[in-house]
């Protein structure tokens, strides 16, 4: 459908009567008693995930210190950690010590 053919459709609708109050009938506005069952589980949900995110965050130290968390690493994080250390240390040029021209022009 193309734009035209949208507007002429649009257009062309016969004009809502007088008395219509424009699709708010007589139930416009009232919840059933399905929607407050809803509402009231998503608040218990929320109260829920409330009380769990709470016991977490207790567990979790005030202050990180890298020293003890390298420690109690499991051993394939510092297996990792290692070989992308030798990586990065075996892709690095070796610097050489800088030796003088022989050709004497500084």
């Amino acid at each position: 459908m193309t734009a035209l053919e949208t507007a002429v459709h649009l257009l062309a609708q016969a004009p809502p009567p007088p008395g219509d109050p424009g699709g708010q009938g007589e139930d416009f506005g009232k919840s059933s008693p399905v929607g407050l069952v809803l509402l009231i589980l998503f608040a218990v949900a929320v109260v829920f995930l409330i009380r769990s995110m709470t016991k977490h965050l207790r567990k979790l130290p005030v202050v990180f210190d890298e020293e003890k968390a390298a420690s109690a690493a499991p051993a394939r994080v510092k297996r990792a950690e290692a070989e992308s250390a030798k990586a990065a240390a075996e892709a690095e040029p070796v610097e050489e010590d800088a030796k003088p021209d022989k050709g004497g022009s500084s």
